[in-house]
């Protein structure tokens, strides 16, 4: 009785903590998704006037509409797209009375790029979302100045770099603003939920862990030999 008391006790009790974990993921997995489908109400909301000191915390993923001048400088972040392989986001700086902020225009092919010439031309309207995104870590490279390639969007080296403020805007609508570009607008893609995974990885495990004690309460008590 004592060596199936045991067995009971170590199976029954991590066959609980493993469905307990698995729980407590789909618990989060629903939070998450709540998380996410407000992004997203946010994201598509109708746009307002740029704020005067947009906050990364208050008013990331708002949607906002600007007008300003687009001056002829701008960067090159490398990136990839599944349809078009690898290509850059073009980062613009938009001249306001108000203050100088960063735009991205979208996406152009590596084939395209060598033949982007912008001019400095009249004010426009740009509508788009607000982003501080979190893309560099101690492994990103640093940019390439000379041949103008970045390797993610960071926000405070962009602005230092083309002299405005630390506010990037991701373009979803504008005038047509010629060449290749193709808008990349803001979405939830890039948000992680990894929560059904690990659920579904935990009940596995409790499942196993399950069968395996069943396994063992069923095998007959090794023959000892006086």
């Amino acid at each position: 009785m004592g060596r199936v008391a045991f067995l009971l006790f170590v199976g029954l009790g991590g066959a609980a903590i493993l469905i307990s974990l698995g729980v407590w993921q789909v618990q989060r997995l629903a939070w998450k998704e709540g998380i996410v489908a407000d992004i997203e109400t946010r994201i598509s909301a109708d746009p307002v006037p740029l704020p005067a000191d947009p906050d990364p915390a208050r008013d990331a993923y708002l949607p906002v509409q600007v007008t300003g001048v687009l001056y002829p400088d701008y960067l090159r972040v490398l990136v990839s797209q599944k349809q078009a392989g690898a290509g850059y986001r073009i980062i613009r700086p938009m001249i306001r009375e108000e203050g100088n902020i960063l735009v991205d225009l979208g996406f152009v092919s590596v084939a395209d790029a060598p033949g982007l010439r912008f001019e400095e031309g009249p004010p426009l309207t740009i509508v788009g979302n607000l982003q501080w995104p979190q893309e560099t870590d101690g492994f990103t490279p640093e940019p390439d100045i000379a041949q103008n390639i970045w390797f993610a969007r960071d926000v405070a080296a962009m602005a230092e770099a083309l002299g405005t403020e630390p506010v990037l805007i991701v373009r979803r609508d504008a005038p047509d603003l010629g060449g290749p570009l193709t808008p990349l607008p803001v979405d939830t893609a890039a948000i992680p939920n990894d929560h059904l995974q690990y659920a579904i990885t935990w009940f596995s495990l409790a499942a196993i862990w399950s069968a395996m004690t069943f396994f063992f309460l069923r095998r007959p008590p090794a023959k000892t030999t006086d």
